[in-house]
């Protein structure tokens, strides 16, 4: 799993932990398919191992199985030794007998599915009240003494039921939803966004469709994707098909399967889930499995369901992480996609190894085609391509990227060796301490050790019992960039140079410039851009004055009025001559999506920095920027220690690519209204003002090809 994922998922828990010790209510916001359950299961662990005397409740939906999904990642992630602290147990009335219901004691995670606790439910006549009492004080001082703290996951879903025993025995309340209700008081005080989670890799970015696309667009879409899909992730796409819930829904299914009867669709396999299984049909071969079936088979990479058609009432509840598109029909689009159905479709299919994948396929990976009305508050999506003549563009700008080596690629080192040569133990730690400290050590270490131990257990054992002195050399080789940075190979083993994609996208976080003449288009031909940050679209105009004042301003691509017009063709037209990319400034934004412009640095793991913005000049030399502020408007949510470090991070690792690449890098820092800008170029590093940087770019002479 990448790095990226791993930072992102442990600082919203370390934010979640320090929340819950100052307040008594709090609620955590995380998009669908960003790895929610693990977190709650995390952060659970943490409690408990400084705190063992809190008990969680955790109450779920009960539809679309839920309770027990949530239950067996938490049994997973405990038998695994990931969470060891936590001990969990199903609350469910099929466990007890005829006379009461019994939930035992011993255990500290309870899930229960949240239409137990409902008026005429077993657990209201007493047996809920009677485990709550049990596990505090009452007031005859018998009890638990234990402190419960009740987890609401999907908290935009009611639980009144349990909402009035908050005060009487409840300590803390955690919401848990990608969609908290507002209107009750549920704003986040911990939040992954959307933003976040996508350039994180960990889901999918969303490309919508045209309001005016029929089904069968998107099922022409689904057949465009699908050989691609299982030959680069070895995963059978699927389209969601959401239909109403009442009287409008036979009529929507009717239509939709007048097309899929077509001779042109028959290839395709297909299943219908409303709420009646009598209703419910499919032409795949699991219509022979009983229909409470149906959706584990359909959830797994290797279904072979193309199309899933279900009614709008199915939300929450079931991942299915091969699902890549969501097709609204027109009938239901008076009301707003729910971003709970949308979440359905986000999940990455590949999320354990997606570091692995080609960069194709990491594309495919991380792509949502969804047709309907987006909520309102969700942020719009721009597809942008390269302007003019993609290959003059990819052709002037040749970026060579930098990797971080593994400790096993150093020269003369041996995992067997450096082992062997360790002194016997006078002591030998538990297995499950020997786990926990594995799990501690990162990623690279951890892979380090699954592959010295797969002969055996005991080799396992044996890495385990000096995993600190592995740790050690592994941190004092990758932080000692001389050694561990190197320029990424091809397969030839020459340098490999990468440029901007063909295509990506972005999100309209605000923040807005007028830019016509860089290296993107949008779809539409607009030239209104949107920047992740004020300090961002600021560092845009900054760079577009400097590509307007001191290069040629016609758009490459665009006739060049100063050339003379080329060849006369046959028919009497004139073909003009076109601006040569090597006479011009060539920039843009570095956005993530399908960006391969990134360079490796160490910061209590490996991580990837892709550069905010890339700029070639008329000399043709590089320059990168990756631009931050320390304004409160900034930063208000982001701790300062953890802010500094990271710049210091960045700071040494630009210092050693400059060396290796002989690119400018530079870290503009926007304080209050002013540029602080440090540029490292050869291993040099020079602070500069907003002047000196334009200075430094009127000043550039081509036989230098260095600013001053």
């Amino acid at each position: 799993m990448l790095q990226e994922i791993i930072d992102l998922q442990q600082n919203a828990v370390n934010r979640l932990v320090a929340a819950v010790r100052s307040k008594s209510e709090v609620t955590f916001r995380a998009p669908t398919g960003s790895g929610k359950t693990r977190m709650m299961a995390d952060f659970m662990h943490r409690v408990i191992s400084s705190e063992p005397d809190v008990v969680f409740l955790v109450s779920t939906l009960s539809k679309g199985g839920l309770a027990q999904q949530n239950y067996d990642v938490f049994a997973s992630l405990a038998g695994g030794g990931v969470f060891p602290n936590i001990n969990p147990h199903l609350i469910s009335t099929q466990l007890s007998g005829e006379e009461s219901l019994f939930i035992p004691t011993d255990h500290n995670v309870y899930v229960l599915p949240r239409d137990l606790y409902k008026s005429g439910g077993r657990l209201m006549q007493g047996a809920m009240m009677n485990f709550l009492g049990t596990l505090k004080e009452n007031m005859f001082g018998k009890g638990m003494n234990k402190r419960i703290y009740l987890i609401k996951d999907e908290c935009h879903q009611a639980t009144n039921n349990l909402d009035t025993l908050s005060s009487a025995y409840f300590t803390k309340v955690i919401n848990f939803s990608a969609t908290p209700n507002l209107k009750r008081g549920q704003n986040p005080d911990v939040e992954i966004s959307d933003d976040e989670a996508v350039n994180a890799k960990l889901i999918k970015h969303l490309e919508m469709g045209a309001d005016d696309d029929d089904v069968e667009v998107a099922i022409r879409k689904l057949e465009e994707i699908r050989e691609d899909y299982i030959n680069l992730l070895g995963v059978n796409p699927c389209l969601i098909i959401q239909i109403s819930n009442k009287d409008k829904a036979e009529a929507e299914w009717q239509r939709i399967e007048e097309i899929l009867l077509k001779t042109e669709h028959q290839h395709l396999k297909w299943m219908s889930i409303v709420d009646k299984k009598e209703k419910c049909k499919t032409n795949d071969k699991l219509g022979k499995l009983p229909v409470e079936k149906w959706k584990e088979y359909a959830r797994q990479n290797s279904s072979t369901v193309d199309i899933i058609v279900f009614k709008m009432v199915i939300s929450e509840g079931w991942d299915i992480p091969r699902a890549c598109m969501l097709y609204q029909v027109r009938d239901s689009k008076s009301k707003q996609l729910d971003e709970q159905v949308m979440g359905r479709v986000r999940r990455n299919p590949r999320l354990v190894d997606f570091e692995h994948l080609s960069a194709d396929a990491q594309n495919l990976a991380l792509t949502a085609w969804v047709w309907g009305i987006p909520p309102e508050n969700m942020k719009k999506s721009f597809q942008v391509k390269l302007f003019g003549v993609s290959e003059d563009i990819l052709g002037a700008i040749k970026i060579k990227t930098t990797r971080l080596k593994a400790l096993i690629e150093r020269k003369g080192f041996e995992v067997e060796k450096f082992i062997s040569e360790k002194p016997p133990l006078v002591s030998h730690k538990s297995i499950f301490e020997l786990y926990k400290n594995l799990k501690g050590s990162g990623n690279e270490v951890s892979d380090m050790c699954y592959d010295f131990a797969a002969q055996s257990v005991g080799r396992w054992l044996l890495f385990c019992e000096h995993i600190g002195g592995v740790k050690k050399e592994y941190d004092s080789f990758i932080c000692d960039y001389n050694e561990s940075m190197e320029i990424v190979k091809d397969e030839n083993g020459d340098d490999k140079e990468v440029s901007f994609p063909v295509t990506s996208t972005y999100t309209d976080n605000q923040n807005y410039e007028n830019i016509g003449d860089w290296v993107w288009r949008r779809k539409d031909g607009r030239d209104k851009f949107s920047f992740d940050s004020e300090a961002e679209r600021e560092w845009a105009s900054v760079l577009k004055d400097v590509s307007r004042n001191n290069g040629d301003t016609i758009s490459v691509g665009e006739p060049n009025p100063k050339y003379e017009f080329g060849q006369i063709n046959l028919d009497g037209t004139i073909e003009p001559k076109y601006l040569s990319v090597s006479d011009k400034y060539l920039w843009g934004k570095n956005y993530l999506a399908n960006s391969e412009i990134k360079f490796e640095y160490y910061l209590d793991g490996v991580l990837s920095s892709y550069p905010d913005f890339v700029m070639k000049d008329k000399c043709g030399g590089i320059h990168l920027f990756e631009v931050k502020s320390v304004n409160i408007s900034s930063t208000k949510n982001i701790d300062k220690d953890e802010y500094n470090s990271k710049i210091n991070a960045l700071k040494k690792c630009y210092l050693h690519c400059s060396k290796l690449t002989g690119y400018f890098y530079y870290l503009p820092v926007l304080v209050g209204e002013e540029w602080q800008i440090t540029r490292l170029k050869d291993g040099k590093e020079v602070m500069m003002t907003e002047s000196q940087f334009k200075c430094s770019f009127s000043n550039m002479h081509y036989a230098e090809n260095q600013p001053f």
